[in-house]
């Protein structure tokens, strides 16, 4: 079975910064692409960020500039570097993961989720 944890997140100050980490555990072959998505209150899941095996990444127009997502493969985990931090952040931060499993199947795992308070 293969679980996501993620940590990091928390209360920020609007123009603060955050770093949201991601680690897979557990039995597979191998992750594909990684990414993050959020939700506010009321509103649906929105993609964030991806980023695949050959760090190609891929951003939501919203936060170009100003997050950063990246992988460190041997650790099997996936970060999200946010800066300059504004209030419409606010969200409940999931890891998401395309994972091979033993049997060589294409499994989608997704983490329990972090939540990130931006405001004074």
């Amino acid at each position: 079975q293969v679980q996501l944890v993620e940590s990091g997140g928390g209360l920020v100050q609007p123009g603060g910064s955050l770093r949201l980490s991601c680690a897979a555990s557990g039995t597979f072959l191998g992750i594909n692409d990684m990414g993050w998505y959020r939700q506010a209150p009321g509103k649906q899941r929105e993609l964030v960020a991806t980023i695949t095996t050959g760090d190609i990444t891929n951003y939501v127009d919203s936060v170009k500039g100003r997050f950063t997502v990246s992988r460190d493969n041997a650790k099997k985990t996936v970060y999200l570097q946010m800066n300059s931090l504004k209030p419409e952040d606010t969200a409940v931060y999931y890891c998401n993961a395309a994972v091979v499993d033993t049997l060589r199947t294409y499994r989608e795992v997704w983490g329990q989720g972090t939540l990130v308070t931006v405001s004074t």
